[in-house]
């Protein structure tokens, strides 16, 4: 019987939503992965762990030498220069080099609307085609009558952040206009009317 602790050390802290696309079968060894924001690398473990060619970009600098020292000790075999400190929106990598491009909880970051849709457009252009964008981001989708606006989509939410916000009708705009495939529906769950957070799971046409 496989116990809490054998789970953790497998799959560390992943977003239980990136983990509902492996259990379905979507994302596979053989794919080069790409998170977008990765952090210290709390998303990929895994994806560490079973061998993927796996990079990562972050603007800290301290969070690319965290992932990297993680690499090191779960993936020897990947490159430190997988691993690098940069914006989103300005990335090293050529076009179409990942299979899979995760972008968990860094969205709701963007300064504005012209910031957030040259992140997206860059996460796209490094995407193959056939590739799937993974993005989990604050939305204003059930909590349109507790936040307060700012200035454009950015709001103060109910928990005490500012975020950029996106609706539904903007991530089918946009959708649209990458052309892209919708993977699945998309998914809203409302955190006890403090922060709404959407899933927007695309495939590369």
């Amino acid at each position: 019987m496989t116990s809490t602790q054998d789970l953790q050390a497998q799959f560390g802290s992943i977003d239980i939503y990136l983990f509902d696309q492996l259990l379905k079968g979507r994302i596979t060894s053989q794919m080069n992965v790409l998170d977008a924001g990765c952090g210290g690398g709390r998303n990929l473990i895994y994806f560490f762990r079973s061998g993927f060619n796996t990079s990562g970009v972050d603007q800290s600098s301290e969070a690319i030498a965290q992932i990297r020292a993680l690499a090191a000790q779960l993936a020897p075999h990947l490159p430190e220069d997988n691993f690098r400190a940069a914006a989103i929106e300005q990335m090293p990598f050529d076009d179409e080099s990942f299979d899979v491009v995760i972008s968990s909880a860094v969205l709701h970051f963007a300064r504005d609307e012209a910031h957030w849709q040259s992140m997206v457009r860059e996460m796209w252009r490094v995407l193959k085609p056939g590739g799937i964008f993974f993005a989990r981001l604050a939305s204003s989708i059930g909590m349109e009558d507790k936040i307060k606006q700012i200035e454009g989509r950015r709001y103060h939410l109910p928990d005490g952040s500012d975020r950029f916000l996106v609706d539904e009708q903007m991530l089918l705009a946009t959708t649209k206009t990458l052309g892209g495939e919708w993977l699945e529906p998309l998914k809203t769950v409302v955190v006890q009317n403090m922060r709404s957070m959407s899933n927007w799971v695309l495939r590369k046409a």
